[in-house]
């Protein structure tokens, strides 16, 4: 029986030496044993950081019938955000007082490839209000134009759309927005300006996609998040089911970039299905507060607006009229000129663009910005051959104070006898 009990002590002797061996680094096989236990470690990290329940699976194709499902939803919102501003406007639709709704972006947002208006996307969350406070007064304004992003937005946004005081307002540019820099700054003073209104608008970020993915999400979720923002990405709903092949991107839309009567629908459900939460939780959300975040960026277009023909007198015009344009209804009293001309400002501004019209007659040409006798750009009015006339914002001027400037706009060399329609400056 002693023999069996030394010989049970020493076994167990042995084990204890051999774990405080592996627990002080000993022997020579402990560092191959840290390091697979490690990477045991890693790969089950990996494992569960990687699992996500919204995931796609690519053997359950989506049913375009059935509406948008759980994990689409979840994809798609990008954050909550403070509902405060939302659950006010509720509140006041639900006394029966009135509730601007307002919309602003580019063509998605205008309207392009759905059937007709009342199928886009901002005519369904139009239609939310409506329906779910039937006794309530009600106006819509759409803000979207076909070919614009957030610079030219936050210039044009004062008059229209915060002229008409919105009570609720989504902005949309995620793919007409395509400048990391630029329009990072332009779409932070976007949000910052109508955020800053007297009448303390709600505001929700909609991502949109073209059909490769391309959309500026990523910058625009930056400023999202600093400001506590809704977010929904119409984005990440449906380009991971593209990638999967459980949508077929032509089934939501006729190209690249644009929603069909389907894909508004899909926009409108994730929106329709984010109201519906805020509404259930609306009063537990608080009372809203005035805006006074930090800007994420300095800020470059707090100030910004249009100047036409109707706000500034040219100092002097050779070839040019005043006249209004043939594409946009929006802007009215251009400087027009259909074979050449010189045209020259005096404009107390600290940034400075210039709106014209690109257009593809092949009568349009190339002009020059000269700055205080400086060439600071160039305009690139032709666009033979492509998808249709649309305003272009040039930006000519970023700086840091304000200063009083002599404008110049002429035709480049080649271009003396070609037009071009000068839409608006651009001051900031």
């Amino acid at each position: 029986m002693n023999s069996i009990r030394k010989i049970t002590s020493c076994a167990a002797a042995l084990l204890l030496s051999a774990a405080m061996l592996t627990a002080c680094g000993g022997g020579e096989d402990s560092a191959d044993t840290k390091e697979s236990t490690s990477e045991t470690a890693s790969a089950a990290a990996v494992t569960t950081a990687a699992v996500d329940e919204n995931a796609v699976d690519p053997s359950v194709p989506f049913d375009l019938a059935g509406g948008v499902t759980d994990k689409m939803y979840g994809r798609a919102i990008m954050s909550e955000g403070d509902t405060a501003r939302l659950a006010a406007a509720m509140k006041k639709a639900e006394s029966g007082e009135e509730v601007t709704v307002g919309v602003i972006g580019g063509s998605i947002t205008q309207g392009s490839s759905a059937s007709n208006q009342n199928n886009c996307y901002a005519s369904r969350f139009f239609n939310w209000w409506s329906e779910k406070f039937p006794e309530g007064k009600f106006n819509f304004v759409n803000a979207g134009i076909g070919g614009t992003d957030s610079y030219l937005g936050v210039h044009r946004v004062d008059e229209q759309l915060l002229s008409q005081n919105p009570d609720v307002v989504i902005v949309e540019f995620s793919v007409n927005d395509t400048d990391k820099t630029m329009n990072k700054y332009s779409y932070d003073s976007l949000v910052r300006k109508i955020l800053s209104a007297e009448n303390q608008p709600a505001v929700i970020l909609l991502f949109t996609t073209q059909e490769d993915g391309t959309s500026l999400q990523d910058v625009h979720k930056e400023i999202g998040t600093a400001y506590n923002l809704p977010m929904i990405s119409y984005r990440n709903a449906v380009y991971p089911e593209v990638e999967a092949g459980t949508i077929n991107w032509k089934d939501i839309s006729p190209d690249n970039i644009h929603p069909n009567d389907v894909g508004h629908d899909i926009i409108g459900q994730l929106l329709g299905r984010y109201l519906d939460g805020v509404y259930e939780n609306a009063s537990s959300a608080g009372e809203p507060a005035a805006f006074a975040a930090e800007g994420v960026t300095n800020d470059y277009y707090k100030n910004a607006k249009l100047l036409d023909a109707a706000d500034i007198t040219a100092t002097a015009m050779d070839g040019f009229e005043v006249a209004q344009n043939k594409v946009y209804s929006q802007f009215t009293d251009n400087w027009i000129t259909e074979s050449g001309g010189t045209i020259s400002f005096e404009v107390e501004c600290q940034n400075l663009g210039i709106f014209f019209l690109r257009t593809t007659d092949g009568k349009s040409g190339t002009y020059e910005v000269y700055i205080d006798g400086e060439r600071k750009g160039k305009l690139e009015a032709d666009f033979s051959g492509g998808w249709g006339n649309y305003g272009f914002p040039k930006q000519v001027v970023l700086a840091k104070e304000t200063a009083k400037h002599t404008v110049e706009i002429k035709p480049a060399e080649g271009s003396e006898d070609k037009g071009i329609t000068i839409l608006a400056l651009m001051v900031s």
